[in-house]
């Protein structure tokens, strides 16, 4: 059977130019690994192409769109699983243009394809009240209270997380 182009660049991009030009991490080659192994199984699915048989021809952006609209739908995945995905196909077809430049194209509308905004949860903050309870807890007739009070204002004043400190 004849390697196809698609064939070729996964296994390249995954087991060459990830961890040695790029030196991501194993658990991003294994995240990327997983968005071609559910694209693959996506095209399948919907469109009938083997495995095998896939070529950067038989992938276009409509089809990355609906794939991304499957994972949503049918994967039931978050906003920001599929902004990954999309992350993952993007840095694919980045590196498959330099090696096919006849996918350009198709490549460019690839990546033009945008990521869904996420709404992000609104910040609480503290009442006045709560805040002077807070300030309120070490004892500060004591070395350690006073040290306390100076961290806890420290962490107030400058929003930095306790690890930080």
């Amino acid at each position: 059977m004849k390697q196809t182009d698609f064939a070729w660049a996964i296994t390249k991009y995954l087991s060459e130019y990830l961890p040695g030009q790029r030196n991501v991490s194993p658990n991003t080659i294994r995240s990327y690994r997983d968005t071609c192994k559910q694209l693959i199984i996506f095209l399948n699915e919907t469109y009938g192409l083997k495995p095998e048989r896939i070529t950067f021809r038989d992938i276009t952006a409509e089809r990355i769109k609906n794939y991304l609209s499957w994972l949503e739908k049918e994967r039931k995945v978050s906003v920001s699983t599929r902004n990954q995905r999309l992350a993952a196909i993007h840095s694919l077809y980045r590196y498959a243009q330099t090696e096919y430049p006849d996918i350009m194209l198709e490549s460019q509308r690839i990546l033009g394809i945008r990521f869904k905004k996420q709404s992000h949860p609104t910040v609480d903050y503290l009442t006045q009240d709560c805040l002077s309870c807070l300030f309120e807890q070490p004892d500060i007739s004591t070395k350690r209270g006073r040290r306390d009070l100076a961290l806890i204002s420290v962490l107030y004043d400058t929003g930095a997380r306790v690890q930080e400190l």
